[in-house]
C-alpha cells in the first residue's frame, strides 16, 4: 500500500509539474506571436518544485526575457497563484480593435472636418442652402469634397468656380472658393486662405482595404457638425453599373457606416485617422448601405487637377467584361471556337461610330495586350491609358479558334455628363 501511495504521490507532483510549464510556455508562444505585447508576467512556484523547473540561464531571444520570472520567495508556498499581469492592461495588438481605437482615430482627423454651405438657386431664385461636408488635406486651406455639395447645378452642366460658406470645427468661418470639380467622379477641389496654418488630414491608401475592415464616416449631416458613425467595409469594389448609374464606369467602396444629408463629401477614415474615401450617397429606402469615392482614385483625379485643370478621360467606345477561370470555363462550354486563354478582356459590344470600331475591334474579342504590356483586368488599361487622348495605342486581341490580332486605336476625350 505505502509502494502504492507513492507512486500517487509521485504522479501528482509529475502533472503539476507539467501543468506549470504548460503555462509558461502558453506565455511564451503569445508573447513571440506579438511583437507588441509589453507586460511582464510573474509565476509564483511551490518551494517542492523549483529544483525540477528552474532552467538553465541562458541568452534568450529578443523579447522572450521579460516574459516571466520565478519567484523565490523566503518560505515555501502552498500554492500557485498563476499569472499576475505588471502594470496596466495590455495595449491591443497590432490590428486589434480596442476600446478607444475608433476615438483615438476620429480625434486624429476631426480637427480637419468642415462644413460647407452653398445658396442653391434655379434661373435666380433661392431655393435654400445646400449643406455638406470636406475635409482639409493641406494645412494651406486645400479642401476635398464631393461635386454635388459645392457645384450650384442648373442642369447638368454648371459653372464650378462658385463661392461657398466653409465652418471649422472650432467655429471659425471662412469664404471658400471652388477651383475644381468634376461631375463624372463627383470630386471637387474647395480652397480657403488662412493667416495661420490649418489642421489638416492625412490621405491613405484604399488598395489594401478589405471586406470587414472597420472604418469611421466624419462629418456634418443635417447640419449636425462633428458627427462621427462607425462601421464596417461591406465591398471595395462596388460597379457603378451595380447601382444603376450611368456614365463612365466607376468603383466604389460600400460601407455600413450611417450617413445622411450633410455627410456628402465627408471623409471616410481607417482606424489609424488616415482618409481613404469621399462619402457621396447612400440607398435611401435602405439601412447600411453608402458609399465612397476610393482615396487612390481621388489621388489620379487630383493629379488631373493640377495637370490639367480638369479631368481627361479616355473614349474607346468599348463594353468589357473581366474573365476570370470560371467565366472562362463558362464560355468555352457554350462554345468551343472560344480562344484558350488564361487572362484577358472580354469585348462583348463595340459601340457604332467609335473610335474601337475604326480600329477594327470586334464583339466577341478577347484583349490580352494593351500598350505592349499583358492585361486581365479593365483597371490595368484604364491605368495604361492614362490621360493619353490622340495618340495610337496597340492593342493585342484573340479570337474565336485563337486568332491573334493587333490593332491600333486611337482614345477621343469622353464629354459623358453624369
Amino acid at each position: 500500500m505505502s509502494h502504492f501511495l507513492r507512486k500517487v504521490l509521485i504522479a501528482n507532483r509529475n502533472r503539476h509539474r507539467i501543468l506549470a510549464i504548460a503555462a509558461v510556455g502558453s506565455a511564451l508562444l503569445y508573447a513571440k506571436g506579438d511583437d507588441n505585447f509589453n507586460s511582464s508576467f510573474s509565476v509564483s512556484i511551490p518551494a517542492p518544485w523549483r529544483e525540477s523547473l528552474l532552467l538553465p540561464r541562458q541568452n534568450w531571444p529578443l523579447g522572450v526575457v521579460p516574459l516571466f520570472s520565478v519567484a523565490h520567495g523566503s518560505g515555501p508556498s502552498s500554492d500557485v497563484s498563476g499569472f499576475s499581469v505588471a502594470g496596466e492592461s495590455p495595449k491591443p495588438c497590432c490590428g486589434c480593435l480596442g476600446k478607444d481605437t475608433i476615438a483615438k482615430a476620429a480625434a486624429k482627423v476631426g480637427p480637419a472636418v468642415v462644413n460647407i454651405s452653398l445658396q442653391q438657386g434655379i434661373y435666380g431664385v433661392g431655393v435654400g442652402k445646400g449643406i455638406g461636408s470636406g475635409t482639409i488635406i493641406d494645412e494651406d486651406g486645400t479642401i476635398l469634397t464631393c461635386a454635388h455639395a459645392v457645384v450650384d447645378f442648373h442642369g447638368l452642366r454648371a459653372s464650378s468656380k462658385g463661392k461657398v460658406g466653409v465652418t471649422l470645427q472650432d467655429g471659425r468661418t471662412f469664404e471658400g472658393t471652388v477651383v475644381n470639380a468634376d461631375l463624372q467622379s463627383d470630386v471637387a477641389i474647395v480652397k480657403i486662405n488662412s493667416k495661420t496654418p490649418l489642421p489638416s488630414a492625412k490621405l491613405g491608401t484604399s488598395s489594401k482595404l478589405q471586406p470587414g475592415d472597420w472604418v469611421i464616416a466624419v462629418g456634418c449631416p443635417l447640419s449636425l457638425q462633428n458627427t462621427v458613425t462607425s462601421g464596417i467595409v461591406s465591398c471595395v469594389d462596388r460597379k457603378s453599373s451595380d447601382l444603376g448609374l450611368g456614365g463612365l464606369r466607376r468603383e466604389y467602396l460600400q460601407t455600413d457606416c450611417a450617413i445622411n444629408p450633410g455627410n456628402s463629401g465627408g471623409p471616410l477614415v481607417n482606424m489609424d485617422g488616415e482618409v481613404i474615401g469621399v462619402n457621396i450617397m447612400k440607398v435611401l429606402d435602405a439601412d447600411g448601405l453608402s458609399f465612397a469615392v476610393p482615396i487612390d482614385s481621388i489621388t489620379k483625379i487630383m493629379e488631373h487637377f493640377r495637370r490639367n485643370g480638369r479631368v481627361v478621360r479616355p473614349w474607346l467606345g468599348l463594353k468589357m467584361i473581366d474573365l476570370n477561370d470560371m467565366i472562362i470555363s463558362q464560355l468555352k462550354e457554350r462554345d468551343s471556337s472560344f480562344p484558350n486563354i488564361k487572362r484577358g478582356i472580354l469585348v462583348p459590344m463595340v459601340t457604332p461610330g467609335s473610335p474601337a470600331e475604326r480600329a477594327g475591334f470586334r464583339p466577341g474579342d478577347v484583349v490580352v495586350e494593351f500598350d505592349g504590356i499583358p492585361v486581365a483586368s479593365i483597371t490595368e488599361i484604364t491605368e495604361i491609358m492614362g490621360d493619353r487622348v490622340g495618340v495610337p495605342l496597340k492593342v493585342v486581341v484573340k479570337r474565336a479558334k485563337d486568332e491573334l490580332v493587333t490593332l491600333t486605336v486611337i482614345a477621343e476625350e469622353s464629354h459623358t455628363d453624369m
